[in-house]
């Protein structure tokens, strides 16, 4: 890819909204890395070979949540995969040695994760391995993030403020996969899940409580913040003291998929149940919650 500006593709549609028929609790589901839909041209553009660019895509968990407007609760996934933008990050977290042109004054360049690769627009996959064989412009960034980024955040903040005015209270999910290398040379033997709330910072204790004594209990070995405690949308969604929490869910993919591959393992089927099973608690918990605000 040259400096030269590309529109970008039209992904149809990008967002992937799941109302339930009457929202029965105050909870909202949300799956921004799932997507799997792969403009032709960033695929063109990218020096990895398909399967290689999935591997920052949490790959399949819209699926395993995806009972979530059956229990009451809506649900909102992004179509366009991480790779490509993604949405659990600022806006505007760009990396400038990817670009052929300068940088506004208003675009963080210094963040750890732009730092690791992994901004808005990533130079990396989750693996490590280069994306691009060339330099973008900023104004394909801008387009992506316009067209994008934007809608997905202004789709999701609707929910919580729909969520918050007709509860009093609001607990957004966001649903995650984690490669099962995570915890690297920690000396830790991986987690089946782990639970992230910012250190204790993005919604009540109880939230998170609840939800790991759900998980123990079916047979799942549950960490907490560790190795991650919440990305940007647990951080700008979970205000606690405005009635609004956050909880990150990270599923260790060993556990329902082949991470080669990218086949669904035979337990896939149960896990979605037990993830069911965890929307209702965490329901369950909101709304208790919510009465005694």
């Amino acid at each position: 890819m040259d400096g030269s500006d590309r529109s970008v593709t039209a992904i149809a549609p990008p967002l992937d909204l799941r109302r339930p028929a009457e929202q029965l609790v105050p909870l909202v589901v949300a799956s921004p890395h799932s997507g799997s839909d792969y403009p032709s041209e960033f695929v063109a553009a990218s020096r990895l070979d398909p399967l290689t660019l999935r591997r920052s895509e949490d790959a399949f968990v819209d699926e395993i949540f995806a009972d979530a407007p059956h229990l009451g609760a809506p649900m909102l996934a992004a179509r366009f995969p991480r790779a490509y933008l993604d949405v659990n990050r600022e806006a505007w977290e760009l990396d400038p040695a990817m670009f052929s042109d300068a940088l506004p004054d208003y675009v963080n360049v210094r963040s750890p994760r732009v730092r690791m690769g992994l901004g808005t627009i990533a130079r990396v996959v989750a693996s490590g391995e280069e994306i691009y064989g060339g330099k973008l412009s900023f104004a394909e960034a801008r387009e992506r993030i316009e067209t994008l980024y934007q809608p997905y955040h202004a789709a999701l903040g609707r929910l919580v403020e729909e969520t918050a005015a007709n509860f009093g209270f609001c607990l957004v999910v966001d649903c995650h996969s984690m490669p099962s290398g995570a915890h690297g040379n920690t000396g830790r033997e991986a987690a089946d899940i782990v639970l992230g709330d910012c250190h204790g910072a993005a919604c009540a204790p109880q939230i998170i409580e609840s939800a790991r004594r759900y998980l123990t209990r079916r047979g799942f070995a549950v960490a907490l913040n560790a190795p991650y405690a919440g990305g940007f949308t647990t951080n700008y969604y979970g205000r606690p003291r405005r009635g609004c929490h956050a909880l990150q869910v990270e599923i260790n993919r060993a556990i329902y998929m082949d991470e080669r591959s990218y086949h669904r393992r035979p337990d896939f089927v149960r896990l979605s149940e037990e993830m069911a099973g965890l929307i209702a608690k965490l329901g369950e918990t909101a709304q208790n919650l919510a009465q005694t605000c």
